[in-house]
Formats: structure tokens, sequence, C-alpha cells
């Protein structure tokens, strides 16, 4: 029987990870890549890595719609301005967010 590898990371703050280079390596993980997390009845977690298959019909439809879009017509392409970036802040109030600050117990 093989021997299992183990790799171990740190939580953040805010539950964040590095994904140990070992496991990157086995799974041919990249930078922007995506993980999946499953997790078993008894209890026991892996991860897996999401391919451009694993994706919504719909949403991989979109995007690749919106990816098209952007390549044909560059120049509709804008700057964030100051009045969109009025907009979204009435959308959301004076709600400051500290990017920095660890999860409540009510987001975790």
């Amino acid at each position: 029987m093989a021997a299992l590898i183990q790799d171990v990371s740190k939580l953040t703050n805010r539950y964040q990870t590095t994904v140990p280079s070992g496991v990157r390596k086995q799974l041919k993980l990249g930078k922007g890549d995506r993980i999946r997390y499953c997790i078993e009845p008894s209890g026991r977690v892996y991860i897996e890595p999401v391919r451009d298959e694993d994706v919504d019909p719909a949403l991989r439809a979109f995007l690749d719609f919106v990816e098209a879009d952007i390549k044909a017509h560059p120049e509709h392409l804008r700057a964030f301005d100051g009045a969109l970036h009025d907009r979204l802040k009435a959308l959301v109030g004076d709600i400051d967010v500290d990017l920095g600050e660890p999860l409540s117990h009510d987001d975790e």
C-alpha cells in the first residue's frame, strides 16, 4: 500500500489558507484555478480541482459571451468612474468594510 502523503497549511484571521505546493502540483493547479471541497458523511474532507467542464453550462455560455464581446468591442470598456462609485455606494448605504478585520461569528 502506498504511503499517505500529508501537507499542512495555516488559516489566516479571515479563514484563508495557501494550498501547499505539493497539493498544487498533484492537482495541477495554477493561479486563478478553483478548487471544490467535498465532505463525506464520515466528516473526511478532500479537495479537487474544478475544471471548465464542471462549470454550469448557462454560466459558461454567459462568460464566453462577455469575453467575446470584450474582445470584439474593447472600445466599450470604461474606467470605473466616480458616478458608478456613487451609484454603488447608494446601494449599500453607509456600511463600512475593513478587509483586514476578522469575520464576525455570524459570518463564519
